[in-house]
């Protein structure tokens, strides 16, 4: 399933403040590509979605690795029912099995967060501004370096870290 980029051209028009038909032809493409990138950093697909899962509870507590989570939907042992009690400040799920159930539950995004929709434009308005890839050009007596984030459609290290609190995180179990 493809998914949508994290951005719109509107919304780089936008972002670079000029109208959206003087925008390349290529406007929406580069959207895609840093959409990926993005997606591929925070290992975050940035949408909501519903997953079943198999876990074993340590100590009668499940760590859910997908976030954020909205909702556990169903926690089941051989298709039982379990009680089970989702706590949102420790993020963690209580459940009285000690065997490995069933867990569903939605997680994820309802909307892009504007911090990464930032991040999408103006790594799209990097590539798009230097579209060659020139690290430094001089015309006469004027002379332009571009930093090394604007080469490629890469993203800066500050780009890494405001996308590092996204990232998926795992449970990890006790090894017994």
């Amino acid at each position: 399933m493809a998914l949508p980029p994290l951005a719109t051209v509107d919304d780089l028009a936008g972002h670079m403040q000029v109208d959206p038909g003087t925008l390349p032809a290529n406007a929406a493409t580069v959207l895609d590509q840093v959409s990926a990138i993005i997606r591929k950093q925070a290992k975050n697909q940035f949408v909501r979605r519903t997953t079943t899962l198999k876990r074993t509870p340590v100590e009668g507590v499940i760590r859910l690795p997908l976030r954020p989570v909205v909702s556990v939907d169903a926690v089941t042992l051989n298709g039982v029912p379990v009680a089970h009690d989702w706590d949102d400040e420790t993020e963690r799920l209580f459940v009285g099995a000690c065997e490995r159930v069933s867990v569903t539950f939605t997680h994820g995004y309802a909307s892009v967060p504007g911090d990464v929709v930032a991040v999408a434009l103006t790594a799209a308005q990097r590539v798009l501004t230097n579209p060659n890839d020139l690290r430094q050009e001089t015309v006469g007596a004027v002379s332009v370096t571009y930093a090394a984030e604007t080469i490629g459609a890469s993203l800066s290290p500050a780009d890494r870290d405001l996308l590092a609190r996204y990232r998926r995180t795992f449970a990890v179990g006790r090894v017994l």
